[in-house]
């Protein structure tokens, strides 16, 4: 005879009933819950970045861009495994409130944290720090002091930090004159100073260093506030997840030099060209250049390397006079050693086509020859460094820098022991003994000096202006949205 089961309880049925009501409700949760935003940057595989065009932030070109800003976010993109989407306002102050809205991920422009903007964004770690520098131009009268810009009138970028310094002073000194500029770049703020357009402006210390390469003109009066930081700004709001990705990536970043390196790559070579030479190079590039620039062009085209490069070279090499001559014999505009131009097939130094030729293929055989692990720009920068101090000192002074700790496929670690090649204690271990290691350094920041420098002046119209809503991505590397002046 067969035993019946019992039959569950009331009890057992409420917990079964309970427990099927629980599945049902996490698996609806699990279903309709929203993305946080580091998943619908994942999920549409794109960040939306908004930024401006300046010298220390962001320069469109036709492979997707370059700048510091640029490189941290190029980089935290790949970390993310997105692609990036940038928007230009036209408008500075504009882009706090695409960041405020959220119809971005996130601002990269060179924002510094003030309490103002603390109310309308939320910052990520910082990564840069800067003072405010009241700017003016040399000759005009220098103000040493805030009473001293009695009868001055000074002109500040609409939406930028500046505008809070200068509210903050004139509650204190009721007669300050100054106003608030829209649609104007921090860059053309200060280029107006430097050609006596505008009496005085407020710059940021890492952009007045880095524009002051190409005018010279431009002085500090005086700062204007303690040391403030840079960092990313991202919607307000309590999903925090984008900016936690944006904190471990920094945190990495920091860890293994990279971050230092990207600093290095954009701010390490700007303060190292005096007053003095920056009037002579600028003299030379609008009385020499021009006669040049066709030559360069030609052995640019021919060995695939930048023309601008090459220019820059001959500058530090020879000041661009074909007659030159060192006192170790090195002739030209390139300034070949008699066994160099041997190997390039130069028979005549002194002839300025054959010199740049021959100048142009002996750096791009320097670079194959460097170890395949070296990437760009480290490549270019220590075949540069080769090309003043030889391979196999530059070999010499990788060795160093593997054998204590560091890498050797980085500049920035190659040019921190390249001086210990003059030290015996160094040397006499090497395989190609003496060198004076300092040299190599200082001619390479010398050269990317003064090849941001060509670059400033042999760019069309030397200003992007932006004008209608536009994209480019060729290459997949990067989309740009230009935006009107009414968003």
């Amino acid at each position: 005879m067969k035993r019946r089961r019992p039959h569950p309880t009331v009890t057992q049925r409420l917990e079964i009933l309970a427990f099927f009501l629980v599945l049902v409700i996490t698996l609806m949760f699990v279903l309709i819950r929203p993305m946080t935003h580091l998943e619908r940057v994942k999920h549409r595989g794109e960040l939306v970045v908004a930024t401006r065009i300046g010298t220390t932030t962001f320069q469109p070109s036709g492979e997707g861009g370059s700048g510091f800003e640029h490189d941290l976010v190029k980089a935290f993109a790949n970390h993310l495994g997105v692609q990036v989407r940038w928007v230009v306002p036209e408008r500075f102050e504009a882009i706090l409130s695409l960041t405020q809205n959220g119809r971005v991920d996130l601002a990269a422009a060179g924002i510094s944290v003030t309490q103002e903007r603390l109310g309308r964004v939320r910052f990520g770690p910082h990564y840069q720090q800067v003072t405010e520098e009241l700017v003016y131009r040399n000759g005009s009268s220098r103000p040493e002091s805030i009473q001293d810009l009695r009868g001055r009138h000074i002109a500040v970028v609409a939406g930028s930090s500046h505008e809070e310094t200068l509210r903050r002073l004139a509650r204190q000194h009721p007669w300050l004159d100054w106003e608030s500029v829209a649609h104007v770049s921090p860059d053309e703020m200060l280029r107006r100073v430097a050609e006596g357009r505008l009496d005085l402006t407020v710059a940021d210390s890492k952009e007045l260093a880095s524009v002051r390469r190409f005018f010279p003109e431009l002085r500090v009066a005086m700062e204007l506030s303690e040391p403030r930081f840079i960092a990313w700004a991202f919607p307000p709001g309590r999903d925090t997840s984008l900016v936690e990705s944006a904190e471990r990536f920094f945190e990495r970043l920091a860890a293994n030099g990279r971050l230092q390196q990207i600093r290095e790559r954009h701010f390490g070579h700007v303060d190292v060209l005096d007053y003095p030479g920056l009037l002579t190079f600028m003299q030379r590039v609008r009385e020499r250049l021009p006669e040049l620039e066709p030559l360069f062009r030609e052995a640019g085209r021919n060995y695939g390397v930048d023309w601008r490069l090459l220019a820059a070279i001959s500058y530090q090499e020879s000041h661009w006079n074909p007659e030159a001559v060192s006192r170790t014999g090195v002739r030209g505009l390139m300034m070949l050693t008699r066994a160099t131009a041997g190997q390039v097939g130069v028979s005549d130094r002194t002839d300025p086509r054959a010199s740049v030729m021959g100048g142009a293929e002996y750096l791009m055989s320097l670079r194959r020859r460097l170890p395949a692990d070296i990437r760009e720009p480290d490549r270019t920068w220590m075949a540069l460094a080769a090309y003043n101090v030889g391979l196999g000192h530059l070999e010499d002074a990788r060795r160093i820098t593997e054998a204590q700790g560091k890498d050797p496929d980085r500049w920035i670690d190659v040019m921190e022991h390249l001086p210990l090649l003059s030290q015996r204690q160094w040397y006499q271990d090497t395989r190609h003994g003496y060198a004076r290691g300092w040299e190599p350094v200082q001619y390479v920041q010398n050269i990317r000096s003064f090849y941001d420098i060509i670059s400033w002046f042999a760019r069309p119209g030397r200003e992007v202006t932006p004008s209608r809503p536009g994209r480019e991505g060729a290459k997949g590397t990067a989309l740009l949205e230009i935006l009107p002046p009414t968003l």
